[in-house]
């Protein structure tokens, strides 16, 4: 597990995907559009889903678009029933006053006009009759007609019964109309009425209109409403005293009076709570559909993602299982987990939820600008001259706020650092005192933290109260011209009310629009480093017609083999060795002599530059990597167990292995009784750290899996470092038993474990310098003799070794 420990304290001390830093800045990707192509690709085999996820969006938002619009309705229809309640009784009013009135000027005019009649009748009686022509021929037949007509009404003003007042009053109007001008026969008269035909018309029709009071259909109300404003305005030439009090009683401006004329229509002047709840039940059904399809849409799209990332996952596994060693010797095994972990789950994120987001909000936008068009172009343009101050605002404040993040990051990168370097030496830090110091470097950075945190969340939220800002300066214009417009009938309430609710959630998709774009910037950019992975050259592939040996014996010989990690720098060269069945090879020399090279390249774990290595005549080249490997077994100093069982991991040597074989295989590694002192004994579980057992046992648990393996080549690598001398001396008696027969390559520091090697190969840098058995090497008193000698008399180790 120790791989473990490193790979992820590799990964505490890395940036990782975009996901792994709080608040850090945006990763690009270096070929933004081939990777974005790429990992569309991956989503194809989706498409219909995608159809599905795309359809459920719409049809979602939809709903939640026309909602605010639905409501406005309802409001309109409430407000039209108000305006109706309200204008009704005035123009009621109007009407009867009116009609009182005209009554009464009439009667007074019919007074005054027979008067005048009857004073010109006596004038003309005390006149000479030689002058009595002159003024029957001032009328016409017609008129002298009307006159006596005129003369032979009732007076309106004795007249008690409305209907009977209102005949008489249509016949006076009827007169009237034949001789308007009687209306200039006395020029002092106070009741003095210039009407022509066109205005006695007008006021007949006006006096003979259906009382409003009386009237119960919408469409009559409407029609006698209109006619009655309408005849308003005709009748004011002629009797500018008495139908200005019909107006003076309505005070609504033409397009105001259309709208209520259209509300008459509609309403009746009555609430309609029957409409109202049909509207709140729509809104409910729209509600509850929209989050059905909002549900239906996030479970489609989980699966569409997870599937996605599943088969990204499983052909970076596959890609694992055919990269070559060298891979992963050059790359940290943090930076490894990362991409296969945080950067594939990224990508998971982004989208199961980043691509509904983007959705969902683009045609949020295009719904939202669709829907203020409806209602008023000229609001929406308001709308719309905030926008570039909402993209001067974001692109200023992004610009200063990514310095900061990017300072943040930094300093959290250090501080993060630090810790774990102060935790992972605790001891070694009390043990020489540099308390101090360590808590000095942690304030110091802490601070430059605290700075730099400061100004990027400082800088960063400022955002949303400038927005807030911006967005208000649009809502002060739209909430003064459209209350301008609804005092003039222009929009509804429910319109502007509406269109305010547009405007206000009409920055919410573009800023989530914009937040999305970065974080598919960065998917993007997490996409691309998987990718590399998928772009690594592979091993090479075993050949077509590969050999496997049935029954391999485990001779082992190199050829001429040269071997070099770098260009320039060879490790290997030409080496020469020749192993029979059941030799016992030790390797031994300093550090980077190429001894766990030598087994590396055994093992096929990287490729040789020149020569041959054959395992019983044949060359591993013509072998597949699977069937090779298996035939060797391997006991390393890092001991590698994994969390689970000691039970599966002894068993982690052979597949079916049965309970008797593992603690047959524990016995002879001399770890059967440590094993049976646990509380669950073989069944006691190791965690990931296999902290909860010591090194020694480790070692000794590696080793049974090795035993039960029953290798043809054993390769041993300090194999007994962890453990005390007394289990060192019983694991060798184990080891002599398990290497009978079998080939052995032990690589070892501790010269004293190897002294029963048959062949000895001593080491230095990259080349065989000394071959033999102990004996043979002691007595040539070289290079082995003196790393041996310095070893019981503490000599400098390192001196000899250059």
């Amino acid at each position: 597990m120790s791989q473990h420990k490193t790979g992820q304290g590799a990964m505490r001390g890395k940036k990782g995907g975009p996901m792994g830093g709080m608040g850090r800045p945006v990763e690009k990707a270096k070929d933004f559009k081939g990777t974005l192509k790429r990992l569309i690709r991956y989503l194809k085999p989706h498409r219909m889903n995608l159809l599905i996820v795309l359809i459920f969006a719409i049809a979602s938002t939809s709903f939640a678009i026309a909602s605010p619009r639905v409501m406005g309705k309802a409001t309109n229809k409430l407000q039209s029933a108000f305006m109706v309640r309200k204008m009704l009784p005035e123009v009621e009013k109007g009407q009867n006053e009116g009609v009182k009135k005209i009554t009464e000027k009439m009667g007074d005019y019919q007074k005054d006009i027979v008067n005048q009649i009857s004073s010109k009748m006596t004038e003309v009686q005390t006149k000479p009759k030689g002058n009595n022509s002159s003024s029957s021929e001032m009328m016409t037949p017609e008129q002298l007609e009307g006159v006596k007509k005129l003369l032979q009404l009732p007076m309106l003003n004795s007249i008690s019964d409305a209907d009977k007042k209102l005949a008489v009053l249509n016949e006076l109007f009827d007169i009237l109309s034949i001789m308007p001008d009687m209306s200039t026969t006395d020029s002092n008269s106070d009741n003095k009425l210039k009407m022509d035909k066109e205005s006695i018309k007008s006021i007949k029709e006006f006096i003979n209109l259906p009382k409003l009071s009386t009237l119960t259909d919408a469409n009559q109300k409407a029609d006698v409403t209109k006619k009655i404003l309408d005849l308003s305005k005709s009748m004011q030439s002629a009797m500018s005293n008495t139908t200005s009090d019909v107006k003076s009683n309505v005070k609504f401006t033409d397009e105001q009076i259309d709208s209520v004329i259209k509300a008459i229509r509609e309403t009746n002047g009555e609430y309609d709570f029957k409409y109202i709840g049909m509207i709140a039940i729509i809104l409910i059904f729209m509600y509850i559909i929209s989050a059905l399809f909002s549900i239906i849409m996030g479970l489609v799209m989980s699966g569409v993602a997870q599937k996605t990332v599943r088969d990204l996952r499983r052909e970076v596994d596959e890609k694992f299982a055919k990269l070559p060693l060298k891979y992963f010797d050059l790359h940290p095994h943090g930076d490894i987990l990362s991409r296969v972990t945080n950067d594939v789950d990224t990508i998971a994120t982004t989208l199961q939820q980043s691509l509904t987001q983007i959705i969902t909000s683009v045609i949020t936008i295009i719904g939202y600008i669709i829907m203020m068009l409806t209602i008023s172009p000229i609001l929406t343009l308001i709308v719309v001259a905030t926008m570039p101050l909402y993209l001067l605002a974001t692109a200023m404040l992004a610009k200063k706020s990514q310095k900061y993040f990017a300072a943040q990051q930094k300093h959290l990168g250090k501080l993060s650092g630090h810790v774990e370097e102060m935790y992972t030496g605790h001891k070694i830090v009390k043990a020489f005192g540099h308390e101090k110091d360590s808590i000095e470097e942690f304030e110091a950075v802490n601070k430059e933290l605290e700075n730099a945190g400061w100004k990027a969340q400082f800088v960063s939220g400022t955002m949303f109260p400038l927005m807030n800002f911006i967005s208000n300066l649009g809502y002060v214009g739209i909430s003064i011209v459209g209350g301008i417009w609804i005092t003039k009938s222009i929009l509804g309430l429910g319109d502007i009310l509406a269109f305010i609710q547009y405007s206000r959630s009409f920055t919410m998709p573009i800023v989530q629009t914009a937040n999305i774009a970065n974080v598919i910037q960065s998917t993007i950019a997490c996409a691309e480093r998987v990718f590399e992975v998928i772009d690594e050259e592979e091993e090479i592939p075993n050949s077509s017609n590969a050999i496997v040996l049935d029954k391999p014996k485990g001779e082992v010989s190199f050829e001429k083999v040269s071997f070099k990690y770098k260009e320039d720098e060879p490790l290997i060269e030409n080496m020469n060795l020749d192993v029979k069945q059941g030799n016992t090879i030790a390797i031994v020399g300093p550090t980077g002599a190429g001894k766990t090279t030598l087994v590396n390249l055994l093992m096929r774990f990287y490729e040789i530059n020149a020569g041959k290595i054959k395992v019983d005549g044949v060359d591993i080249k013509d072998m597949e990597r699977g069937k090779l490997r298996k035939m060797f077994g391997m006991v390393l100093q890092d001991t590698w167990l994994y969390n689970g069982s000691i039970k599966d991991n002894i068993a982690y040597g052979k597949e079916d292995a049965t309970m008797d074989e593992i603690v047959r295989a524990a016995k002879a590694a001399h770890a059967d009784h440590f094993i049976r002192t646990l509380p669950d004994g073989y069944n006691t579980v190791l965690n990931e750290e296999a902290t909860n057992i010591s090194q020694g046992q480790k070692q000794l648990l590696t080793i049974a899996r090795a035993i039960l393996a029953d290798p043809t080549i054993l390769i041993l690598d300090e194999a007994t470092s962890s453990v005390d001398t007394r289990t060192e001396v019983l694991i060798q008696k184990a080891m002599a038993n398990l290497m009978k027969d079998r080939t052995s390559f032990v690589i070892a520091h501790r010269l004293s474990t190897i002294r029963d090697a048959e062949l000895i190969l001593v080491m230095n840098r990259g080349s065989i310098i000394e071959m033999g058995n102990h004996k043979e090497l002691i007595a040539k008193g070289g290079f082995y003799a003196d790393l041996y000698n310095s070893q019981f008399s503490g000599a400098d180790l390192e001196d000899k070794a250059v």
